[in-house]
């Protein structure tokens, strides 16, 4: 069983920073793209950010773009997302998602949740206006 834990969530002021972490556990497995989601409360969860593990692509949801960085350490099997100039509109429930091959098998399924084998329990970021 592999196990995603997100870490690194909490409360800040609008403009600030933050950097969350995800790593993988449980039995050995390689992951070609891990991601970011996010969901809102009344809202439906939407993507963030996702790696791919191959070369290192990046994609961002044009609301993240220039302001979030996804990277990812392969030999510690951990995804980070580093959060800048965060808006009261990023509040949200964060996850942590991993893709056995799915997401690698055809173009922009990176952004399909349904597209992730794993799933970590989700941390929660609050920005104050």
């Amino acid at each position: 069983q592999v196990q995603l834990v997100e870490s690194g969530g909490g409360l800040v002021q609008a403009g600030g920073s933050l950097r969350l972490s995800c790593a993988a556990s449980g039995r050995t497995f390689s992951s070609c793209a891990m991601a970011w989601f996010r969901q809102a409360p009344g809202k439906e969860r939407e993507f963030v950010a996702a790696i791919f593990r191959s070369g290192g692509s990046t994609y961002y949801a044009d609301s993240v773009k220039g302001r979030f960085t996804i990277s990812r350490d392969n030999a510690k099997n951990t995804v980070y997302l580093q959060m800048n100039s965060l808006k009261p509109e990023d509040t949200a429930v964060y996850y942590c998602a991993a893709s056995v091959e799915s997401v690698c098998s055809g173009s922009y399924y990176y952004k399909f949740s349904n597209k992730y084998n794993y799933w970590g329990q989700g941390t929660q970021v609050t920005v104050s206006s």
